[in-house]
């Protein structure tokens, strides 16, 4: 094979890869003997076809694949014997048409990696915002518990239902006449005043008693999950079956002993050392978002365009998905637009920081263990059905770069962690407010990467691009894993369904039961150990 280097211009390259006839041809030959025991033939025993029958029969795949492994091996030797570290995967070409018999010119293009300056991690320094655990928050998270745990008692005979309370009901919805799917039901029980399902229909239970019968007038919000419902008028027909008053929760040990625990004390520890996991984390955001603050405006050097390409791609197309969300998608992507060079300034960001990590984690013995590894492979199967799973983590072990990709996250934070070891750290107690204020802030992530609009600040934005900017990360494919996401199930609707709000109004979310329950590992959450009376829709 001869190789011929075309282009060294700035980190691309280029090379012409002269591939003889004779050296397929061998590869052909090898093939042919390897196969020709197991072609099977009329009028000749197993094993016995003669070698230029099968040269006959297969040479035309038997030569191509041929060449497909001359190409590949010929890629794996020009990147030794030149020393090249790609970016991404090469581009190859056959140049020309290639006949059977003759040379084979292959081009390969790539771009390669920088040669990324030793990074200096001496003199680290950073501020450590730390929030103490407040007394009321478990408090307020203790009440939402028990708020959870109500116990609904029938009302007295005449009792006319108002601000929570519970009515159960039976309904069948329409739009111009017609009943649709999932707005018919039986039993369903809502909390008058929970915001839990669509806008004004909770507000036209007020004051029904058992056994009432009326119709009910709305309208679906515009941002309607289900687009043939979105926007449109609609009627239910309600037959009222109970009306039920909120019994007292006390907040004591038997509320704790409902979720498994031993008394209040434990449930009081464990949701405070759930909050405090909390804070730690917004406290590491903060920390880890300094420290590639300090790393970025420190080093500059020229990365991929390749690269830089596949990271904003994978920004934008978050970015996008996410304004087909908005009240007016139209606007909202307007808007996105007009910022699109910010983001790709985001994106060179965060593969030259990626470059960084990856280079000061190599000097330091930094890894990722083999354990850790299939720990990552294993969870990231999760996502597809089971007949894909396998042929997943197949993949993942026969690509490299794909392999890569899982790593990137976690080799991030081992090298972040090191980082944090070696700087020195200066704790400040501020409130949560202002740690997620400083997350929030521009100045919380500056790094030459947008402009400050006084006139027209919105904090929400500046820390969505803080979250893109911050995200740093080792080498990454542009390519997502070859095996495709199986397709989920498509389970019908619900009873009651089309009542429900995705996003509630004015309601704040619902918290979580603590996890870490003792004896069933830290991500188990305490369920309560006897139900209370539960309706039919309570699984809504």
């Amino acid at each position: 094979m001869q190789t011929v280097e075309t282009l060294n211009e700035g980190l691309k390259r280029a090379f012409t890869l002269k591939i003889t006839a004779q050296d397929i041809d061998s590869k052909v030959d090898a093939e042919v003997k390897r196969v020709a025991p197991q072609i099977r033939m009329p009028g000749f025993r197993p094993g016995k076809v003669p070698i230029n029958l099968v040269r006959k029969m297969h040479g035309e795949a038997l030569t191509q694949d041929a060449l497909n492994s001359s190409i590949q091996e010929g890629i794996q030797q020009l990147i030794a014997d030149h020393k090249l570290r790609p970016a991404m995967q090469p581009s190859v070409s056959l140049e020309g048409d290639y006949a059977p018999g003759g040379d084979a010119e292959v081009k390969v293009e790539l771009e390669v990696l920088p040669d990324v300056p030793t990074p200096s991690i001496e003199g680290l320094k950073l501020e450590r915002l730390t929030v103490p655990v407040q007394d009321s928050e478990v408090q307020e998270q203790l009440k939402q518990l028990a708020d959870q745990q109500k116990r609904w008692d029938d009302a007295a005979e005449g009792h006319a239902a108002t601000t929570g309370d519970q009515v159960v009901m039976d309904f069948a919805g329409k739009v111009d006449g017609v009943a649709f799917e999932g707005g018919t039901g039986e039993g369903m029980a809502v909390e008058l005043g929970s915001g839990r399902l669509i806008p004004g229909f909770e507000e036209q239970l007020e004051g029904v008693k058992v056994g009432d019968e009326k119709q009910l007038n709305v309208t679906f919000p515009e941002d309607y999950g289900a687009k043939d419902l979105a926007g449109k008028a609609a009627t239910f027909d309600v037959k009222i079956t109970a009306v039920q008053t909120a019994g007292e929760t006390v907040i004591d040990d038997d509320m704790a002993k409902a979720f498994g625990l031993q008394d209040l004390e434990q449930l009081t520890g464990l949701l405070k050392g759930q909050i405090e996991q909390q804070l730690n984390g917004l406290t590491r955001t903060h920390m880890k978002r300094k420290l590639l603050d300090q790393l970025a405006a420190g080093h500059d050097f020229p990365v991929p365009p390749s690269m830089v390409e596949a990271e904003f791609d994978q920004i934008w197309h978050q970015l996008v998905h996410e304004t087909e969300h908005e009240e007016d998608p139209a606007a909202a992507l307007a808007e996105l637009e007009n910022e699109r060079d910010e983001y790709r300034a985001i994106a060179e960001r965060r593969v030259r920081l990626g470059l960084l990590l990856s280079e000061i984690g190599t000097a330091n013995g930094v890894e990722v263990s083999a354990q850790e590894m299939n720990r990552l492979i294993a969870q990231a199967a999760q996502q597809y059905g089971p007949e894909d799973r396998q042929r997943f983590i197949q993949y993942v072990q026969q690509e490299p770069m794909a392999a890569a990709q899982l790593r990137a996250p976690l080799f991030e934070d081992k090298v972040v962690d090191f980082l944090f070891d070696k700087a020195e750290i200066i704790d400040r107690e501020v409130t949560k407010e202002e740690l997620e204020a400083a997350i929030e802030s521009e100045d919380g992530f500056s790094s030459g990467t947008h402009v400050h609009d006084h006139d027209n600040h919105k904090p929400k934005k500046a820390a969505k691009k803080a979250e893109a900017s911050d995200e740093a990360g080792e080498d990454k494919p542009a390519k997502k894993p070859a095996a495709k996401k199986a397709k989920a199930e498509e389970a019908p609707a619900a009873e009651g369904d089309a009542l429900v709000e995705a996003e509630p109004v004015k309601k704040a979310a619902t918290k979580k039961a603590p996890k870490g329950v003792e004896g069933e590992g830290e991500d188990a959450a305490p369920k309560p150990k006897k139900a209370a009376a539960k309706k039919k829709a309570d699984a809504e």
